[in-house]
């Protein structure tokens, strides 16, 4: 592993995404650096309702300003929505989009999901877009996954899209500074590209989809699904 000391702090995360939340109000404009953004949602939103036909709780976290929800609510509603986030204006636009087309229960919580007080055995799905990547060493990572799996009903599940790196160096190099960089700068150009690159160098610290998996399993659960991987970005599930 890098160094995780320079990485950003989560005052920091917060102070980024308090000030971006037009952005992260759409889709394709919030995420146009994510490839295959939209289709990983629609994957993650039909596997979910395909595993529990009867859903009635649902856990968001790192929820922006609440597409995941959104998307699950336009097809599944209504629900009793647990939105939880870093950043304040993130949570209450979240907030005004979903009571604006849920009737169930809606609650918002403003925490990290390493202290945030949520219960246990309580929630039919739980959905981490684009959050897992800001957590750090292995402790971090294993602490975060046991608790996800304490906090889900039994036979419940957690839905995970999000960035990832390769298991080995020549592939690293190959899916992100070869092939995700020149995604980029066809996106937009070569400065886009090492704008990207240098916040995710400062506040990023991602790991392979291989080491998700696997602790993943360590931690209890007892069906995996991978729904899609397209180079440093995958959508994959897991059964309690």
């Amino acid at each position: 592993m890098n160094n995780l000391s320079n990485k950003s702090t989560v005052q920091e995360i917060k102070t980024r995404f308090d000030q971006d939340v037009e952005r992260f109000s759409n889709i394709e404009t919030g995420q146009a650096t994510t490839i295959d953004a939209s289709f990983s949602m629609e994957l993650i939103v039909d596997s979910i309702i395909a595993h529990t036909p009867n859903l009635k709780t649902v856990l968001d976290i790192g929820c922006g300003a609440g597409n995941y929800t959104l998307k699950l609510l336009s097809k599944k509603a209504p629900l009793a929505c647990t939105l939880l986030d870093l950043s304040r204006p993130m949570l209450d636009r979240a907030h005004k989009r979903i009571l604006a087309v849920n009737t169930g229960m809606t609650t918002c919580i403003q925490d990290d999901i390493r202290t945030a007080p949520l219960k246990e055995g309580h929630y039919c799905t739980i959905m981490a877009a684009a959050v897992l990547h800001h957590l750090r060493d292995d402790n971090d990572w294993e602490n975060v996954f046991t608790k996800l799996y304490h906090l889900l009903k039994p036979g419940g599940s957690l839905w995970i899209s999000d960035f990832v790196v390769q298991e080995t160096s020549p592939i690293q190099q190959l899916i992100y500074h070869e092939r995700f960089s020149n995604y980029l700068v066809d996106l937009e150009n070569e400065a886009y590209r090492d704008k990207v690159f240098n916040y995710i160098e400062q506040e990023d610290s991602p790991r392979s989809l291989n080491f998700q998996l696997d602790l993943l399993k360590k931690v209890g659960f007892r069906k995996i699904e991978i729904l899609h991987k397209n180079l440093c970005f995958a959508a994959f599930g897991a059964i309690k």
